[in-house]
C-alpha cells in the first residue's frame, strides 16, 4: 500500500542522508536517485573575473604603495640630482633644448591627466585667488628679494640678481608640487598661466623700477612656449582623460612617479649649465635666496588664509608664490645684464626653488585638510 510504501522509504531515504553527511564531513549531499549539479556555466566566468579583478586589485595596491613611498622622498630625489648635476655636468650634457622642452610637456601631461574641464570651469568662475597670486608674484616677491639683498649686504649686481628672481614668473614644476600637496591643480596650472603670460610686460617693468635696468624680454615667444610647454599639454592629457577615464585611471598610480622623474632630470640639467656660478656663489648667498623661496611660500600661505581662501587654495599660492622659473631669470640676467654675479643668484635659486616645493609639497600630503576649512569665503 501507499502508507506501507512511505513508511519503508522514508526513514531509509533519512538515514542514507544521514550516513552520506557523515562522510563528506557534514556538507550537503542529495537524496539518492538526484542527479547533481555542477556550477552554473554563468557562475564560474562571473566568478573567475571577480578573482581576476581582486588580484589585479591587490598588485595595484601594492605598486599604489611603492609609488607613495617613492614620490614622498620627492626632496631627497632634489638633493641627490642637484649635487649630481653640479658634481659631474657633463651627465646630462644630453638634455638639450629639444629635450628640456620635452620633458617640461611630459611633465605638463601628466598633470592634465587628473584633470577635467570641469576643474577649470570651477576655478575661472571665481577669479580672485589667481588675481592675489599674481600680486604676490609681482608685488611681494620682487620686494622680499631686494629687502634680504640689502639686509644681507650683498654687492649690487647679486641684488639686482636676487630682484631679478622675484620678478619672475612662477615655474612649472610648481604644478607637480601642489598635486603631490593634494592642492588645485586646475588653480596651480591658472596662476602659472597668468604669471607666465604676465612676464611679458611685469618683468621688465620691475627691472626698470627696481634696478634701473632694461631687461627686454620676447614677448611673441613667451606666449608661444607657454602653448608648447603649458597649455597644450595640459589640454592633450585632459582631453585623454575625458574621452577614455577608464583607461587614465589605470596609469593615474603612476603619473607622480613620471613628474618626479621629469623634474629631477630637468633640475639636474639646469644645475650642470650653471655648476660653476652655484660653486662660486658661496654660503653668504645661499641663506638670502634659500629665504626668498621658504618666506615667499609661508607668507602666500598665511597671506591666503587671511585673506579667507580654503586651506587647498591656500596650499596652492603658497607653492605658486615659493618655486619660481629660475632657469628663465639665469637665461635673462645672462643676456641682459652686464655683470656677470648678476647671473649666480638665479642659478643657485634652481636649486634652492625646487627644494624648498617639493618639502613643502611632502609635508603636506601627510596632513589631510581639515572638513570645513576648503571653501573659499572670498
Amino acid at each position: 500500500s501507499v502508507a506501507g510504501l512511505l513508511q519503508y522509504s522514508l526513514p531509509s531515504a533519512i538515514e542514507s542522508q544521514r550516513r552520506a553527511l557523515q562522510t563528506s564531513g557534514g556538507g550537503f549531499a542529495p537524496l539518492r536517485g538526484w542527479r547533481r549539479r555542477g556550477p552554473s556555466k554563468e557562475i564560474v566566468p562571473a566568478r573567475n573575473a571577480m578573482m581576476e579583478a581582486a588580484d589585479s586589485e591587490k598588485k595595484l595596491s601594492s605598486f599604489e604603495k611603492v609609488s607613495d613611498v617613492l614620490t614622498n622622498l620627492f626632496p631627497i630625489w632634489t638633493v641627490l640630482f642637484s649635487v649630481w648635476g653640479l658634481a659631474r655636468p657633463s651627465d646630462f650634457a644630453w638634455l638639450t633644448t629639444e629635450y628640456f622642452t620635452a620633458g617640461l610637456a611630459v611633465l605638463m601631461i601628466s598633470m592634465g591627466l587628473t584633470m577635467t574641464p570641469k576643474d577649470f570651469v570651477r576655478v575661472a568662475s571665481r577669479p580672485g585667488s589667481v588675481l592675489v597670486n599674481f600680486l604676490l608674484c609681482y608685488g611681494f616677491m620682487p620686494m622680499l628679494g631686494l629687502i634680504l639683498g640689502k639686509t644681507f649686504q650683498l654687492e649690487p649686481a647679486l641684488v639686482a640678481g636676487l630682484v631679478l628672481v622675484g620678478s619672475i614668473n612662477g615655474g612649472q614644476a610648481s604644478n607637480l608640487c601642489t598635486y603631490i600637496a593634494r592642492g588645485n591643480v586646475a588653480l596651480s596650472v591658472l596662476m602659472t598661466t597668468a604669471t607666465t603670460i604676465g612676464a611679458i610686460v611685469m618683468t621688465p617693468f620691475l627691472c626698470q623700477k627696481f634696478l634701473g635696468t632694461v631687461v627686454p624680454v620676447d614677448a611673441l615667444g613667451i606666449v608661444i612656449s607657454t602653448l608648447q610647454v603649458v597649455l597644450g599639454p595640459i589640454i592633450f592629457g585632459m582631453g585623454a582623460n575625458v574621452i577614455a577615464p577608464k583607461v587614465v585611471k589605470k596609469f593615474t598610480p603612476v603619473l607622480p612617479l613620471i613628474g618626479v622623474s621629469s623634474t629631477c632630470l630637468l633640475v639636474a640639467s639646469s644645475v650642470g649649465q650653471v655648476a660653476g656660478p652655484i660653486k662660486a656663489a658661496g654660503l653668504a648667498l645661499q641663506i638670502p635666496v634659500f629665504l626668498l623661496h621658504f618666506l615667499g611660500g609661508i607668507c602666500g600661505y598665511w597671506i591666503a588664509r587671511f585673506l579667507g581662501f580654503g586651506e587647498t587654495t591656500c596650499r596652492t599660492m603658497a607653492i605658486e608664490t615659493s618655486m619660481k622659473s629660475s632657469a628663465f631669470g639665469f637665461l635673462l640676467a645672462k643676456l641682459h645684464m652686464g655683470a656677470e654675479a648678476a647671473r649666480v643668484p638665479s642659478a643657485v635659486s634652481v636649486v634652492w626653488m625646487a627644494l624648498t616645493g617639493s618639502t613643502l609639497a611632502v609635508i603636506w600630503r601627510f596632513i589631510p585638510v581639515p572638513k570645513g576649512k576648503d571653501e573659499d569665503k572670498k
